[in-house]
């Protein structure tokens, strides 16, 4: 076959451990969807949605933590895959975006579906690589080969995250009806060793002498996926050493014993005494947070001191106090540091777990007797959250409440998801059905309502999804432009910012073969979210319909309460 360096990108992708490719329907892309289709180790399915396809392939890439294929025809078939680009980017997931192009001669010459589609991603990759056009040469063949190599090897790399191949093809590229194709034996592979992330032991001593000289410590965990060694490791050293660490609900710590939960709730009042909790030393290792309450109190009350643990790549300075980034593997510098020798006084520990211990009474005791709304039904949900599910959460309020609310400590085999690389509302879904595809658990979606009719087309393809379950928030708008300081009490806000919407799930749902199940009262709710949950091999919608202003004055009541020591 005149194309067989493409052919064979699909059998260097298999040798080197790619098992997943999401592609969309195109002709300029036929000999890659040819080749990855008609080999043996790969898996393939077809979204046609590209946007939809590539969070489908992020949540592939979440679950499997190994890269997935994405492949596309020309023209503006790629622009749609940026969103999960920029998003697999910042929460660092590895992606391979293979986009066919026409050849160089035609770009900027009107001819259909031509762009400029070299480095089409910017700077939201971490390299942007593109084929040759002509392979009659052998030397072509080595490059081709040769990059294919170092696209996987730079994606699979902390820190990960996304790489983009542009292959122009000329035409012919389809072969004919009868026509087998081969995967060549002898391809060139090129495999990286992975470093191991320590500190030399001069340095890691350095750094527990200077860990000892600082009284009040405070440990913040951002986003990740779970991690036994690394909870293990965090919990003796926070036993060990009296440190409180304080971690969003997509830190997937939340089950430490020392660990702060429902800082969302007492940091953003006015409490007493906040020097009190005002940290000497920040250690923080993870990537984004969601709290709000916790950067300003932070940003505020800096400390004397801010280390940041990554094991490679550039550290950012969220909280405006970075002194020092260690490369290094969160694991491994909390199994060191149990042993600093640090006269451990609990009072700074003590003073945190206070008004988290507060915070969470007050909102158990309170919650109950609120009117009912999203927060109340939400809490409905987690507290019949059956065991050993994944988690997704979609951007607004959806992650906001749950934070809020937080994870029981004994939810421990809960794994949360979000897209909080970007923290945008789109791919929501299709980052949850991704999931389901690859994993047995049952992977249950809390999302608003725009979220969720903006990301309609992540049930358009032919796979089933018997672990899918998603609870749709619907308040008939974006009603977190009803909640936030800002816009909540401007004239435009109805029409401009909450964007009133008639829309409900059942004809989403009939359409794409998902069972409905509606909601609008409180006393309906815990039965039909015992027929929700379960596992029953439905793939199922439960829409949960409140009142927009309800919500908002539950939510003001919420932030008005005292809930002080």
């Amino acid at each position: 076959m005149i194309l067989q360096p493409i052919v064979n990108i699909a059998e260097i992708c298999a040798r080197k451990g790619i098992q997943d490719v999401i592609l969309s329907p195109g002709s300029r892309c036929a000999p890659l969807t040819i080749a990855f289709v008609r080999h043996p180790l790969i898996q393939v399915k077809t979204v046609s949605d590209e946007r939809a396809a590539a969070f489908i392939a992020l949540g592939i890439s979440l679950q499997k933590k190994i890269p997935v294929g994405l492949v596309c025809t020309s023209g503006s078939a790629a622009y749609n895959y940026s969103p999960a680009v920029a998003e697999a980017f910042y929460q660092q997931v590895p992606l391979l975006i293979f986009t066919a192009d026409r050849p160089p001669e035609w770009i900027d010459q009107l001819d259909g579906q031509t762009i400029r589609q070299r480095a089409i991603f910017g700077s939201h990759v971490k390299a942007s690589l593109e084929l040759p056009v002509a392979y009659e040469h052998a030397d072509a063949t080595w490059h081709i080969e040769r990059l294919i190599s170092e696209a996987i090897n730079i994606s699979s790399a902390y820190p990960y995250g996304p790489v983009h191949i542009n292959i122009p093809l000329r035409e012919p590229f389809y072969p004919t009806a009868n026509e087998e194709i081969h995967f060549d034996k002898e391809v060139k592979v090129i495999d990286s060793v992975a470093p191991q992330y320590t500190i030399a032991d001069n340095q890691l001593n350095q750094l527990k002498n200077e860990w000892c000289s600082f009284d009040k410590i405070l440990l913040v965990a951002g986003q990740a996926q779970k991690d036994e060694e690394l909870t293990a490791a965090l919990g003796n050293c926070m036993h060990q050493q009296q440190t409180p660490c304080v971690a969003d609900v997509i830190s997937n710590v939340y089950e430490l014993s020392n660990g702060v939960r429902f800082h969302d709730i007492f940091l953003g009042r006015n409490i007493d005494d906040p020097e009190a909790l005002k940290p000497d030393l920040l250690v923080t290792f993870g990537n984004s947070v969601i709290s709000k309450p916790l950067k300003q109190f932070l940003r505020k009350f800096r400390p004397k001191a801010h280390w940041h643990i990554q094991p490679a790549g550039e550290a950012a300075d969220t909280f405006q106090s970075l002194t020092k980034v260690i490369h290094c593997q969160p694991a491994y510098f909390f199994n060191h540091l149990v042993e600093a020798k640090k006269q451990t006084a609990t009072s700074y520990l003590d003073a945190w777990k206070k008004w988290d211990d507060t915070a969470e009474k007050w909102i158990m005791n309170w919650l109950p007797t609120a009117p009912f709304g999203e927060m109340k039904a939400i809490q409905q949900v987690l507290d019949q959250l059956p065991h050993g599910v994944n988690l997704h959460l979609a951007n607004s309020m959806a992650v906001r409440y749950v934070n809020i609310l937080a994870l029981k400590a004994t939810q421990v085999d809960v794994e949360v998801f979000a897209n909080r690389g970007t923290s945008g509302i789109d791919g929501s879904n299709s980052t949850a059905v991704g999931s389901s595809f690859c994993s047995t658990r049952l992977n249950i979606l809390i999302t608003g309502d725009m979220a969720f009719f903006y990301d309609r087309n992540a049930f358009w393809h032919n796979y089933p999804m018997p672990n899918l379950r998603i609870v749709l928030l619907n308040n008939k708008g974006g009603g977190i432009f009803n909640l936030i300081d800002g816009p909540s009490d401007l004239p435009e806000a109805p029409a401009y910012f909450v964007t009133k919407q008639a829309l409900n799930a059942f004809n989403t749902c009939k359409d794409h073969g998902l069972t409905y199940l509606y909601c609008n009262r409180e006393v309906d709710l815990a039965q039909l979210l015992q027929e929700f949950f379960i596992d029953d091999g439905k793939s199922k919608v439960l829409e949960i319909e409140t009142d927009q202003q309800i919500n908002k004055e539950i939510f003001k009541m919420y932030k008005s309460k005292n809930i002080a020591i």
